[in-house]
């Protein structure tokens, strides 16, 4: 008599046969990404509109597990404006990080890798890389330089056995190989006491664990903002910090941007943080986007059932409630994601289209687009 298999169960000759394929992709893909003196007209593109800084066209990142593909990205498309911030939200595991780790060219491989999709980076003067599409040595340029990161947890991200002034020296001195020993140390100075350190020339001297999780997370955005990028990615900087430190960092992050005329990206899952930071709002759920717009219309007017959801979950200032609502059910598998719209099963707004193929797009303003049924007699269509 057969026994019941739990879900999910792949016995050890399926797990070795797709092993065995995976191996054959990512051989492939990390062909073509080691390949030496890569001709430029590879990986240069336009803009479709010169005010922006970034633009992702229908990204989708893979990772070849022995367990089966899981479609972390899967056809993300969003635009970064020059000097606006745009926010990213949604639960653990609908795809942020992802998405900006593939801008940053950092996603783990062999495993990880840009299937398919354009990520264009304006470089100026009518000029813009397709990243997914530039090759490693031309990334450490960019990296740093044109993009940078300020990852979610600073112990991590420093190197606990460099002094602090080396850490954001080194970035510096990378980028601007010109620059004396003096002239770099000159310059880690000023971006210590830009990210409103006082003992500049005493933490210059400091190792990662002698500084509190406050200061830490200051020398993450020096590092990050050294050669002023077009870009800054902020990939849940505050998550780590008590609420104090947490509104002074996104403060200083706003001061910043402005003061290098930079974009950010910012990464969160806090609706707040979004509500006082962020000029444009997407909205991500299971690697896919599903609404969005301008923070105004996506909090004065969230369509889809997903983001009605999480605006009723945040915790209200003089709304007293027993207990706070949570979505039902739980996020698909991302191995085996259904051919229906992923929220379906744990949507309470269905409507009689729901039982046909993942929705379309639909444009419900020039600036507001959602990813529903519910909407399909409201707006247009947006063409691929």
């Amino acid at each position: 008599m057969a026994k019941n298999k739990p879900e999910g169960y792949l016995s050890a000759k399926e797990s070795r046969r797709i092993s065995r394929e995976n191996r054959k992709i990512t051989n492939e893909f990390e062909k073509k990404r080691k390949r030496k003196n890569v001709p430029e007209s590879e990986y240069t593109t336009k803009m479709k509109d010169e005010n922006n800084v970034l633009e992702i066209d229908g990204l989708h990142t893979y990772f070849f597990t022995d367990a089966g593909t899981v479609k972390s990205v899967n056809g993300v498309s969003f635009e970064v404006p020059a000097g606006k911030t745009v926010g990213v939200v949604g639960e653990s595991g609908c795809g942020k990080s992802v998405t900006s780790l593939s801008i940053m060219q950092l996603v783990q491989r062999p495993q990880g890798q840009i299937v398919e999709g354009e990520i264009r980076l304006n470089m100026g003067d009518g000029k813009a890389y397709d990243i997914a599409q530039t090759p490693v040595e031309k990334m450490q340029d960019i990296r740093g330089g044109k993009v940078s990161m300020i990852f979610q947890e600073p112990m991590t991200a420093l190197n606990p056995v460099f002094r602090i002034g080396e850490q954001i020296d080194e970035v510096i001195a990378l980028h601007n190989p010109e620059m004396s020993k003096e002239d770099v140390k000159k310059r880690t100075i000023e971006m210590i006491e830009l990210v409103g350190i006082a003992n500049s020339e005493g933490v210059y001297r400091m190792y990662p664990h002698e500084l509190s999780g406050g200061m830490r997370q200051r020398i993450v955005i020096a590092i990050g903002l050294a050669c002023n990028p077009k870009l800054i990615i902020a990939d849940e900087p505050t998550t780590a910090l008590d609420v104090t430190i947490q509104a002074q960092i996104l403060d200083l992050l706003r001061d910043l941007k402005d003061k290098i005329n930079s974009s950010i990206m910012l990464i969160t899952h806090d609706l707040g943080v979004i509500a006082e930071m962020a000029d444009y709002v997407v909205i991500m759920y299971a690697g896919r986007i599903v609404e969005k717009g301008t923070a105004a219309e996506i909090f004065k007017n969230p369509c889809h059932p997903y983001t009605i959801g999480l605006m009723e979950s945040k915790p209200m200032v003089g709304k007293k409630v027993d207990r706070l609502y949570s979505i039902p059910g739980k996020v698909p598998n991302p191995v085996d994601m259904p051919n229906y719209c992923f929220f379906k099963d744990r949507c309470e707004k269905c409507v009689e289209g729901c039982d046909g193929a993942y929705p379309d797009m639909i444009k419900l303003s020039d600036t507001h687009y959602v990813s529903c049924y519910r909407h399909y007699d409201k707006g247009v269509k947006e063409e691929n």
